[in-house]
C-alpha cells in the first residue's frame, strides 16, 4: 500500500514510547526522593538532601507534563543543577584518583557520592529537550536501563552485608 503509514511490527507506537518514558521518570523521581531520604543521618545531610530533591521534583514534574522541558525555569534549573553535579563529580573523581581508592568505588563514601552525582547529571541530560519530539528508541533503552540500575545497586548492597562493614555508621543505614 503506497502512502499508508504502517509502522514495522518491531517499532513501538509513539504513545507506548511516551508512556514508558513517563514510567522511567516516575522510577527516577522515586529513586532521587529515596536517596534524599536516606541522607537524613549524614553529617552533611542538608546539602545532599537538596542535591537529590531538586532532580526528584524536576523529574516528577516531567513525568506529569513532558512538555515542561521547554519551560525556561525548568531548563534553567535543570541545566544549573546538572552543571553543579558535574563539577562536584569531577572534584570527587580527582579526590578518589589522588587517594588511590578508585578500585572499590562503592566502598568509599566519595565513590558513592560520585555515583549519585553522575546518575543525576546523566538523567538530567537524558531529560533535556525530551518534550520537544518523540522520545526515541535509543533514549528509551538508556532510560529503562538507567531507571533500573540504582534499584538493582541498592538491592546488591542490601544483600551483600559484608560490603558495608567498612562504611561509616551513617552509611550503614543506606537501605
Amino acid at each position: 500500500m503506497e502512502g499508508s503509514s504502517v509502522r514495522p511490527a518491531s517499532a513501538p507506537s509513539p504513545q507506548y514510547q511516551q508512556t514508558l518514558w513517563r514510567v522511567c521518570n516516575v522510577f527516577m523521581a522515586s529513586f532521587f526522593a529515596l536517596a534524599a531520604y536516606v541522607q537524613i543521618n549524614d553529617p552533611d545531610a542538608e546539602m545532599w538532601i537538596v542535591i537529590y530533591l531538586i532532580p526528584a521534583a524536576l523529574i516528577f514534574l516531567l513525568s506529569i507534563n513532558p512538555d515542561i522541558t521547554g519551560h525556561t525555569i525548568w531548563k534553567t534549573l535543570s541545566s544549573l543543577h546538572c552543571a553543579i553535579c558535574v563539577i562536584g563529580a569531577t572534584y570527587l573523581l580527582v579526590s578518589l584518583l589522588v587517594s588511590g581508592n578508585i578500585r572499590h568505588i562503592l566502598h568509599e563514601e566519595e565513590g558513592r557520592e560520585l555515583s549519585g552525582l553522575g546518575i543525576i547529571a546523566l538523567w538530567m541530560l537524558l531529560c533535556k529537550d525530551s518534550g520537544r519530539a518523540s522520545v526515541g528508541i535509543f533514549r528509551l533503552l538508556v532510560a529503562t536501563s538507567m531507571s533500573v540500575f540504582p534499584f538493582l545497586t541498592w538491592i546488591y548492597i542490601y544483600v551483600n552485608k559484608e560490603m558495608r562493614t567498612s562504611w561509616p555508621q551513617h552509611c550503614k543505614t543506606v537501605i
